[in-house]
Formats: C-alpha cells, structure tokens, sequence
C-alpha cells in the first residue's frame, strides 16, 4: 500500500509478482560485450489492474499518464548502464518516480481574493508615473 511520506508526495511499494520485465541487447559503445549481453531492460507495470493503489489513486494515474500507457500498461526502458543490474535497479526507480507523480494530488483550488487597498493604490499611482513619464517625452516635441 502507498504511504505519504514527510514531504507530502506519495512514496510507493512496487509489488514483485505485478512487474513484467524484458531484457534485450543495448545499442552504444561498450565494444565485444555489448553483442553477447542483454543489458537494456524494460519493466512493464498494468496499472489498470494493479492491487498497489487505491481506486482514485488509478484513476488519477491513468487520467495523467494516459499518453505512456499501451492497453493500461506502463513500460519504462532503462539502458543507460553497461551492467543488467544497475539498469534494472534504475528502471525500478523511474517507475516508482513516475507512478508516485502521477497518484500525488494536484494543488488546492485557488480563493479569489480582492486586492489591498495599498496594492490598489500602488498600482495606480504607478500607472500615473509611466502616463506623467510619457507625457513629459511628448510634449518637448510639440513646439
């Protein structure tokens, strides 16, 4: 289950038995070793039906990560490392990133208020320096 952590966003637990994972051999440099080893991971997630977040909590995350998703499922490619671990620990870490920015809640609705009467008045009084500034420019030409 997704608990909130100090700071307010929600820190969640990737349940092991819902992750899909691929490997496959990583383009780039890396020499002989790159045409033997499946280093690039991708780590697939359905979040339509996964047990990890609450029903408002999917909705929220299939509302926001509409454009990822392929049938309901989210797909993270990692293959930024030479090693199959170090990409497999970082694609687990991007997923967890991704899926707790997407359930945390937007920000609160915004209270119309009405302007202080010193902003007001700030406001005006600044607007008649510009209009008296450009008033004085255009009177030295009218002679």
């Amino acid at each position: 289950m997704p608990t909130r952590s100090s700071r307010g966003c929600v820190r969640l637990f990737l349940p092991e038995d819902e992750l899909g994972w691929r490997f496959s051999r990583s383009g780039g440099p890396g020499g002989q070793h790159v045409n033997t080893s499946d280093t690039r991971v991708s780590l697939s997630l359905d979040l339509a039906a996964t047990s990890m977040l609450t029903d408002d909590q999917r909705a929220r995350a299939l509302q926001r990560l509409r454009t990822r998703l392929v049938d309901g499922v989210l797909t993270v490619t990692v293959s930024d490392h030479r090693s199959q671990a170090r990409n497999r620990d970082l694609a687990r870490q991007r997923m967890t990133e991704l899926i707790s920015e997407a359930v945390a809640p937007g920000p609160r609705t915004r209270r119309a208020t009405k302007p202080s009467r010193g902003a007001r008045e700030r406001r005006l009084d600044g607007k008649r320096r510009r209009s008296d500034l450009k008033r004085s420019r255009s009177r030295r030409f009218d002679d």
